[in-house]
């Protein structure tokens, strides 16, 4: 199974090992060669690139919750006629023109890239400077544990920010606490140049959510 997912990512596992040697020659120009700061710059300019699908991934949220009010009315006007509700529900969305998987969006983007970034990590050897900070070799797990403590806390931030915004705050309030469990726990087999990228990529999209927000977080005069 796992060569079947390599060879299905492989094109893009190509152009990340392209991408990362980029930014690796590109510290050694500055004097410092270091694997780590080249995945920490190559998720940042990831993330970048994944900037309008954030956009439109919290103007979907934004709309959503706009829409939890006749959301509701809806659902209590038709209990018991789930096929009503959902043609009622999907007028609703078309004449808003709100798509409710827009939402979904920057996940979808992310998961090729997550995937094919576990099998790049795997095929770089770090032969130089494979250390980072704390950690001795990036291919292989943090042998502290601080990274997958990092990839969790972020991750609960991410879901904590998402749940002040998401029409189902209820829901996500399960997802606040059980996701970032989840991912700290599997982050402790992980390659430590994998659990980088994630908490980078976390922290990116936290200050990006905060970028689009910030207006409306300022209290009124």
């Amino acid at each position: 199974m796992s060569g079947f997912f390599s060879s299905l990512f492989h094109p893009i596992v190509q152009i990340l090992e392209t991408i990362l040697g980029f930014f690796y020659d590109f510290t050694q120009i500055i004097g410092v060669g270091n694997y780590g700061l080249a995945i920490i710059l190559m998720t940042v300019v990831i993330k970048m690139l994944l900037y309008p699908l954030t956009v439109k991934q919290v103007k979907s949220m934004k709309a959503m919750q706009d829409l939890q009010p006749k959301i509701k009315e809806l659902q209590e006007k038709y209990k018991g006629k789930p096929q009503e509700l959902q043609q009622k529900m999907g007028q609703i969305y078309k004449d808003a023109g709100v798509n409710p998987l827009a939402g979904c969006l920057p996940l979808v983007a992310q998961m090729p890239i997550l995937m094919a970034m576990f099998y790049a990590l795997q095929s770089v050897h770090f032969t130089h400077d494979p250390s980072f900070l704390w950690v001795p070799n990036l291919a292989n797990p943090d042998p502290l544990y601080i990274l997958p403590v990092l990839s969790a806390l972020t991750t609960f931030l991410t879901q904590w920010q998402t749940s002040r915004t998401s029409p189902q705050a209820a829901q996500m309030k399960v997802m606040m606490f059980a996701m970032p469990i989840f991912i700290g726990w599997i982050s402790l087999k992980f390659a430590g140049g994998l659990v980088l990228y994630w908490v980078v990529m976390n922290f990116m999209q936290v200050v990006q959510q905060w970028w689009m927000y910030r207006n409306e977080e300022q209290p009124t005069k």
